[in-house]
C-alpha cells in the first residue's frame, strides 16, 4: 500500500511519539505514576489555550511551550497538595486533573467566541488529530524525542535506582529528588509532544499501554524499555496504516485501539504472566499433585498392610480422597504410561520406580511435619494439612537441608517411620552433621 506524503509525515510523527512514550511510560509504570501522566495531559490544556491567547497563533512551538509550562504547574500543584495537606496522592491528582481540565475547557470555549478568525482547530488537543501534523511538527517531535532518549540513556542508572529503591539511593547520597523531577520533566515533555497526535483524553493510554504490554514479557528494565519502545513505535505505524486504509478513521484513537489490542494479547499469552499460560500451569500443577497423591496413597496403603507394592482395589482408592472411578482410571493410565504403576481390572499397584517416587513424597511430608511440630510448635492436628501442601513444593535440595537441620529424624510427630533418602542405609551421625 502506497502512502501519500501527508500520511508518511503522520507515520513518522506518531512512530517517534510511540518510541518516546514507550520508554518514558515504562518508568511511569514502574513508579506507579500512571494517574500522574493522566493529570499532566489534562493540565496541559489550559497552557495551550493561554499560549494561543498570548500569541494569537496556532504555531506548534508556542502552543507546546504553553502546554509544557502548564503541565509543570500541574505537577507542582500535585506535589504541593500532597506535602502541605492531608490529601493522598490519588486525591491530589484527581483534584488537579479536574481543576486544570475544567479551566482548559472554559478557556477553549471562550476562545471559540473571540472574533479572531483563526481559532478553529484548537479542540484537536482534546482528542488529537494526527492527520494535521506538518513536517515542522515532526521535526519538533523528533528533536524532543532525541532529547528524551539521550536523557534516559545518560541517567539510566539513576532512573533505575529511583524506580526500584529510592531510599537506598538517597542513603548513598544520590540526589533522588532531582532525579524524580527529571522523570516528571520527561513525562511532561512526552505528554506535550503527544497532545496533537492523540489528544488530552487518550494521551495516558498512548503513554502507559505500550509499557504495560511490554511489562508482561520481561523482568529486565533494559529489555522492558526496548520492548516498550518497539511496541509504541509499532502501534503508531499500525494505527496510521489503519487510518489511511479506512475512510474517516481517526489516527489517534486507532493507535490507542491497536495498543490496547497488543496489551490484551500480552495479558493473555505472555509466557510468565499471561492468563492463559497461568491457567495452563495451574492445571498442570493440579494434575501433578493428583498424580503424586495417588502414588502416596498407594504407598500408605501398602504401609498399613505391611505389604509394600500390594494390589490396591479401586473402591479403596476412591474412598481415600473422594475421587470418582473415571478420574482415578485416567490418573492410573498416565502413571502406568510413565512406568510408575501396574494396572489391573481389580486395582493398581506400585512398580519399583513408583514405590521410590512415593517413598520420597512420604519422606518430604513427614519431615515437614517434624519441622512444623518442633520448630514452629504447631499442634499435631494442624501439621498434616500443611504438610499435604508442602510435600509437592519442596525441592530435593530443600529437603536435604531440612533433614540436616532437624538432625535426621527417624519418626514423624505421630510416631510413623520417615523413609530414608534413596541410597542411604542409615542416617548420618549427628556429630558429623553438627560439624
Amino acid at each position: 500500500m502506497s502512502l501519500s506524503y501527508s500520511a508518511q509525515v503522520v507515520l513518522a510523527g506518531v512512530s517517534l511519539l510511540g518510541v518516546a512514550g514507550g520508554v518514558v511510560g515504562s518508568f511511569a509504570l514502574l513508579r506507579r505514576q500512571s494517574l500522574l501522566s493522566d493529570a499532566l495531559a489534562h493540565a496541559a490544556l489550559p497552557g495551550v489555550c493561554v499560549a494561543f491567547l498570548l500569541t494569537e497563533s496556532k504555531s506548534s512551538l508556542p502552543l507546546l511551550v504553553g502546554a509544557l509550562v502548564s503541565g509543570l504547574l500541574g505537577t507542582l500543584a500535585v506535589t504541593t497538595l500532597v506535602r502541605r495537606s492531608r490529601l493522598k496522592a490519588d486525591s491530589a491528582i484527581g483534584v488537579v486533573l479536574s481543576v486544570f481540565f475544567a479551566l482548559g475547557i472554559v478557556l477553549l470555549t471562550r476562545i471559540q467566541k473571540l472574533p479572531l478568525g483563526n481559532q478553529s482547530g484548537l479542540d484537536k488537543y482534546l482528542f488529537g488529530q494526527a492527520a494535521t501534523l506538518m513536517p515542522r511538527d515532526v521535526a519538533t517531535i523528533g528533536a524532543l524525542t532525541a532529547v528524551v532518549l539521550l536523557l534516559v540513556a545518560f541517567f539510566y542508572k539513576e532512573l533505575k535506582l529511583l524506580c526500584f529503591d529510592r531510599e537506598f539511593g538517597a542513603s548513598l547520597g544520590w540526589p533522588m529528588r532531582r532525579i524524580e523531577l527529571l522523570l516528571v520533566f520527561l513525562l511532561v515533555t512526552v505528554v506535550v509532544v503527544g497532545l496533537q497526535a492523540v489528544g488530552v483524553v487518550l494521551m495516558v493510554a498512548a503513554l502507559i499501554t505500550p509499557a504495560a504490554a511490554a511489562r508482561q514479557w520481561t523482568d529486565r528494565l533494559s529489555t522492558l524499555l526496548l520492548l516498550a519502545a518497539a511496541i509504541g513505535g509499532g502501534v503508531g505505524v499500525a494505527g496510521t496504516l489503519i487510518s489511511a486504509s479506512w475512510a474517516n478513521a481517526p489516527t489517534g484513537p486507532a493507535i490507542v485501539v491497536v495498543s490496547s489490542a497488543v496489551l490484551v494479547v500480552s495479558l493473555l499469552f505472555a509466557p510468565r504472566r499471561g492468563l492463559v499460560w497461568a491457567r495452563l500451569r495451574a492445571r498442570a500443577l493440579a494434575r501433578r499433585i493428583r498424580r503424586e497423591n495417588l502414588l502416596k496413597d498407594l504407598y500408605l496403603e501398602g504401609e498399613r498392610r505391611a505389604a509394600p507394592g500390594a494390589l490396591v482395589g479401586w473402591s479403596d482408592l476412591m474412598g481415600q480422597r473422594g475421587q470418582g472411578r473415571r478420574r482415578l482410571s485416567a490418573l492410573a493410565r498416565s502413571l502406568a504410561a510413565s512406568g510408575l504403576l501396574a494396572r489391573g481390572s481389580e486395582g493398581v499397584r506400585l512398580t519399583a520406580e513408583g514405590e521410590a517416587a512415593a517413598r520420597e513424597l512420604v519422606r518430604r511430608h513427614r519431615l515437614w511435619e517434624v519441622y512444623l511440630a518442633r520448630r514452629l510448635e504447631l499442634p499435631l492436628d494442624h501439621v498434616h494439612r500443611d504438610a499435604e501442601v508442602m510435600e509437592h513444593a519442596l525441592t530435593e535440595s530443600a529437603v536435604a537441608e531440612l533433614e540436616e537441620l532437624l538432625g535426621w529424624p527417624e519418626r514423624d510427630p505421630h510416631g510413623r517411620p520417615i523413609p530414608r533418602r534413596q541410597g542411604l542405609a542409615a542416617p548420618p551421625s549427628p556429630l558429623r552433621g553438627a560439624a
